[in-house]
């Protein structure tokens, strides 16, 4: 997962005393573990709503995220945020890119998990942070040190075992990993805080969304619609959507970024465990050897970020 920029809507200031600083700690721990928890949890929902379609579940949840954002927005006053961003062309065409490049993650996603592809997702989900260092060495000229050098080495190695087991390229997980590490890196650049950026993001696909809704009622009829229990887990893909986002939001602001890096590995590690053990996703041994090879090469690219952060502070 990426880390999305600090906003005045969700993020604010806290106070410096030793004992407030421990309670806001804390409580930036919960938030954090909460969001990476519903993040692993998800492909559930997406399972139950499998008969709904990829498609349809993706501009459901588009929208149900705009209503639940809305409201968070008209709570802690957010909308001069909106309407500034709004009228700022520049940010507006990156938000436009940075919501085709979510709605794509969210669609290979969704359709992943209908497909029985929650492992290959984990996988992709599993190998982010290390596709983040690439982007930033191949569009930035960021250079890397030996050891993230190795971790990069180790992870190509796990995708190449990974296509070996799976028989084929696995389009899925560097879809994934690529979709996300590529929105990241271009939503940085509009410079909008999470609650305001997503909104906005939602907002420019929201009239798609809609419009693929209608057509749908009006070609095959209500279909999901019609029954109560479809529709309430439709109603839910939105606070599945926004409340991660919102509860991350708000712990990346009261904790030390090493902390949140060795959250990110929960959600995915979760996903795996959903695979196997409810979806009864099949792990052989060559994809069980690329797994092993992908936590290691985590294992040294989190070492080296926790050896860099205490240098720092030497």
């Amino acid at each position: 997962m990426t880390l999305p920029e600090q906003s005045p809507e969700i993020a604010r200031p806290v106070a410096s005393t030793p004992h407030a600083d421990a309670g806001e700690t804390r409580r930036g721990v919960i938030a954090a573990l909460a969001a990476y928890l519903l993040w692993g949890f998800l492909p559930i929902l997406f399972r139950l709503l499998e008969a709904a379609g990829a498609v349809l579940i993706v501009a459901e949840r588009t929208v149900w995220s705009l209503v639940l954002l809305a409201g968070v927005l008209f709570v802690v006053k957010g909308f001069p945020e909106v309407r500034s961003l709004l009228a700022d062309w520049r940010k507006m065409r990156i938000i436009a890119l940075s919501a085709l490049l979510l709605v794509g993650n969210w669609l290979l996603y969704v359709w992943a998990v209908e497909t029985g592809q929650v492992l290959e997702a984990s996988f992709g989900y599993f190998i982010n942070p290390l596709v983040n260092v690439a982007i930033g060495m191949i569009f930035l000229g960021e250079r890397q040190n030996r050891l993230q050098t190795i971790a990069i080495v180790i992870a190509a190695i796990a995708i190449l075992i990974q296509a070996a087991g799976l028989g084929n390229v696995p389009y899925v997980a560097l879809g994934l990993a690529f979709s996300f590490g590529f929105y990241g890196f271009i939503r940085k650049t509009a410079q909008a805080g999470p609650a305001t950026g997503l909104f906005a993001e939602t907002l420019v696909v929201a009239p798609f969304a809609m419009a693929y809704i209608v057509f749908d009622i009006a070609t095959n009829g209500p279909g999901a619609h019609a029954d109560p229990t479809m529709m309430l887990l439709l109603v839910l893909t939105g606070p599945a959507t926004a409340v991660p986002l919102l509860l991350f939001a708000y712990g990346v602001r009261r904790l030390r970024l090493t902390t949140i890096g060795m959250f990110q590995y929960l959600a995915p590690s979760i996903q795996f465990l959903v695979a196997i053990l409810l979806f009864g996703e099949q792990l052989n041994s060559l994809r069980l050897l690329s797994f092993v090879l992908i936590w290691l090469s985590l294992v040294v690219f989190s070492y080296d970020s926790f050896r860099q952060r205490r240098a720092r502070l030497a």
